[in-house]
């Protein structure tokens, strides 16, 4: 079971960069986002709550995240394996998937970051906030905080999954195809 982290800062590409090597590799691409606006969608309690924080450029608490993640995962009961996008963020989260992968007998390959400069992640965000709808891509200041609180918060999984020898630094920058191609170079030496 090949189970990846696919992490990088926000508007790096990971969303799209999912769906191209789920297809190519048949893994189950699990985007806390979308877990998130599904939950927001349909206005559920948990969907509310991570919404407070989303709106403000917030991580959303540990604990609705994971029982979120939990419930996806088990929804693919039988599944090759899982890409986990924006998720985890913090050691706590990495930990406590971790756990959830060892009672299925698994545990996750490889991280692997797609690493771009934040001017151009502060462009392709306000890009996308054109077509997306979502109101934290559209306005600049919460574009700069969520890098902020990304490399406050969420960098420190690099160190964490370097210790494990399961950390993979890819350009992030180029076309698509460019990107996939070092992507599934890292993938297919694991």
């Amino acid at each position: 079971m090949t189970n990846l982290v696919l992490f990088g800062p926000p508007g790096a590409g990971k969303g799209t960069q999912a769906d191209v090597l789920k297809d190519k590799y048949n893994l189950v691409h699990i985007s806390t986002g979308d877990v998130f606006r599904y939950n927001i969608k349909n206005a559920t309690e948990l969907g509310t709550l991570a919404k407070s924080y989303m709106d403000k450029g917030q991580l959303v608490p540990d604990k609705v995240t994971i029982n979120m993640l939990k419930a996806e995962v088990e929804s693919h009961e039988g599944a090759n394996g899982f890409i986990f996008d924006g998720f985890p963020r913090t050691e706590a989260q990495a930990e406590a998937l971790e756990k959830l992968l060892e009672e299925k007998n698994t545990k996750i390959s490889a991280m692997v970051a797609l690493e771009v400069d934040d001017e151009v992640l502060v462009q392709r965000l306000l890009e996308r906030g054109k077509t997306s709808g979502r109101p934290d891509d559209a306005d600049k200041d919460i574009i700069k905080n969520r890098i902020k609180v990304y490399y406050n918060e969420t960098a420190i999984l690099k160190n964490y999954y370097h210790k494990q020898n399961k950390y993979f630094g890819v350009n992030g920058v180029g076309s698509i195809e460019e990107i996939t191609k070092r992507l599934s170079d890292v993938i297919d030496g694991l």
